[in-house]
């Protein structure tokens, strides 16, 4: 399967609490335009943080509902308009597939923008 599609959950920090950043797989974020379209000072979530919101999930492998777990989420425009995506399922043996409409469906709510870029 193509990275483009396969999401990855990144936990950034701010002065009201976290946010669940969700990008493709080959993207990294742009952390200062993250900044500017949440109009918030941000940081990354240390390890510590990540495992006490996130304490059913192994290390890197959160999934990108932060409904579950009330955290809010902001997700890259072209995961939440792609026809099928995968994610960890809070493990790394796991791998979720749904479908587009259902991803829509999961992260009800969640804000769409552009604020990463392919890694390679």
């Amino acid at each position: 399967m193509p990275g483009s599609i396969l999401a990855k959950s990144v936990v950034v920090h701010h002065e009201l609490g976290y946010t669940l950043a969700v990008v493709p797989s080959t993207h990294r974020i742009e952390l200062g335009r993250l900044q500017d379209v949440m109009n918030k000072r941000l940081g990354l979530a240390s390890e510590d943080e990540v495992v006490s919101l996130f304490d059913d999930c192994d290390t890197g492998a959160i999934p990108p509902i932060g409904a579950a777990y009330d955290v809010p989420v902001i997700v890259k425009e072209s995961l939440a308009d792609a026809a099928d995506v995968y994610f960890e399922g809070g493990d790394h043996r796991t791998l979720v597939h749904v479908s587009g409409a259902d991803f829509r469906n999961l992260i009800m709510g969640a804000h769409q923008a552009r604020f990463s870029h392919p890694a390679y």
